[in-house]
């Protein structure tokens, strides 16, 4: 029986990573949390997705609740929860305000559900992620944020369409923050198994606008149609889908880290791990060249100052 608990499951990501991984039918069950004043919302939900899930016979148990108990045995706990990025805003910008939900479900967490996984992915996610871990108290690698998964894939997929090419020819990592400070590994990149700087001999690519759209991307969309949503429900769904089945795939997510990459310590960013039912089975080395170590450490130290001053209006001591 695995059951997955969200968080924040009548907003916009949670209810779609719902129905995104009730359909890719590797859990048991889904519980919907969601405060006691939108219980009857969550529950509207699930009516209008067992419709769904009737016509491809798929048996997931959806369950509307404002009860932590209902957390109990949960093998992953998503926290979506908080106030979503409007057009314009830094991720940034929801740091406080955030990190107090964030704060509140991390401690109930780790009463009612001391042996789940910790996903998160409220904004901003690598700043989130120390917060939950400081709040739950679990060892860091039951805590994990979305990280650049999502920026990863899309990376990919402009590299993709600009060349005309099958995306599975591309390998790329985006690293870092979720955030204006990502950094693309763009000197570890393949095409077809050729490493970018020798493809770009043959094929002239527009690197500098790839990635310039790619930092953009997100509030692209925000400015367009109000909200990011398929994008980040798949990601989040592909993530708890490869936690549950316990594949042992490579993706890049935001953990706490202790000097295993670029000597960055005591801060939260995306980096490669390897992701098991156990949560980060390992951190990846990786290879950087000197201006993208210079550019994730920059980077760390971004997202160390919005951390420190989080966890200080928390009254958490480092």
């Amino acid at each position: 029986m695995v059951k997955v608990s969200i968080m924040g499951s009548t907003g916009i990501i949670g209810k779609n990573v719902a129905f995104t991984l009730a359909r890719a039918d590797t859990v048991d069950e889904i519980v919907m949390f969601a405060r006691a004043e939108s219980v009857e919302k969550a529950r509207g939900e699930t009516f209008d997705m067992y419709d769904a899930l009737a016509a491809e016979d798929i048996d997931c148990k959806l369950t509307p609740s404002s009860d932590y108990n209902d957390l109990t045995n949960s093998a992953i706990v998503l926290i979506t929860a908080g106030t979503p990025r409007e057009e314009g805003m830094n991720r940034r910008d929801l740091a406080l305000p955030n990190a107090k939900i964030v704060e509140k479900y991390a401690k109930e967490i780790a009463v009612h559900a001391p042996d789940s996984i910790i996903l998160v992915a409220t904004n901003p996610v690598d700043v989130m992620t120390t917060v939950a871990l400081k709040a739950s108290g679990f060892d860091k690698r039951k805590v994990i944020g979305i990280g650049n998964h999502l920026d990863s894939l899309r990376l990919k997929t402009y590299f993709s369409a600009f060349l005309g090419i099958n995306s599975s020819e591309v390998h790329t990592r985006v690293v870092g923050e979720h955030g204006d400070h990502m950094v693309p590994l763009l000197s570890s990149t393949t095409i077809g198994g050729i490493p970018l700087k020798y493809f770009m001999k043959e094929v002239e690519i527009d690197v500098v606008r790839l990635v310039n759209r790619l930092k953009n991307a997100g509030n692209t969309i925000i400015s367009k149609k109000g909200a990011t949503e398929y994008g980040p429900s798949f990601a989040i769904s592909n993530l708890i889908s490869t936690i549950i089945t316990d594949t042992h795939k490579i993706l890049t997510v935001s953990c706490y880290l202790d000097g295993e990459i670029a000597d960055v310590n005591g801060v939260s960013l995306g980096v490669p791990v390897v992701l098991s039912k156990k949560g980060v089975a390992m951190i990846v080395p990786i290879h950087m060249n000197d201006f993208e170590r210079q550019e994730f450490r920059e980077a760390a130290g971004v997202v160390r100052e919005t951390t420190d001053e989080v966890l200080e209006s928390l009254n958490y001591k480092e």
